[in-house]
């Protein structure tokens, strides 16, 4: 029996290409900008971020919210709270949960981090795209994030 193949027209295949390209080559680039700026991954940045958006959270949510597992979030932030950017209390409403929180000198790093990080964002990307562009890259972008993401877990949206 032969198995049919989902074929790409060849605007199918660009779009794709350029997605796929950008999800690979971007993270690396980003990464490499704040781990050379200011001493920390993209992905601590990120997990530094959700934590100054929301104040305490539980270690699954702070997982969730960042798009990682388990154990990948509590090795990091093992890591930050070795370096005082974060610190675990006990949960006042559920004894068996751990909340985290930013503390002052996590938030100074985070906050004397952004600048290089946001111009990055700029030169990578954002000024290179018409304010017509941005508006369709966001547009074609958030179904394909709510596909992926229903139940908005990770990212503002």
């Amino acid at each position: 029996m032969a198995v049919s193949i989902a074929r790409m027209t060849p605007q199918q295949s660009r779009a794709w290409l350029a997605l796929i390209s950008t999800a690979e080559l971007l993270p690396a680039a980003l990464d490499a900008q704040l781990q050379r700026d200011a001493s920390m991954t993209h992905y601590e940045f990120i997990l530094l971020s959700a934590l100054q958006r929301s104040g305490a959270l539980r270690l699954s949510d702070l997982a969730a919210a960042t798009n990682a597992t388990l154990p990948r979030t509590s090795k990091v932030v093992s890591r930050l709270q070795q370096r005082g950017l974060v610190t675990r209390q006990e949960s006042e409403q559920d004894r068996r949960s751990v909340l985290l929180e930013l503390t002052k000198q996590g938030r100074r790093q985070l906050v004397l981090a952004t600048p290089d990080h946001f111009d990055t964002a700029h030169r990578l990307v954002l000024d290179r795209l018409t304010p017509e562009q941005l508006d369709q890259l966001a547009d074609a972008l958030e179904p394909v994030v709510q596909a992926l993401d229903p139940q908005r877990r990770f990212g503002p949206f």
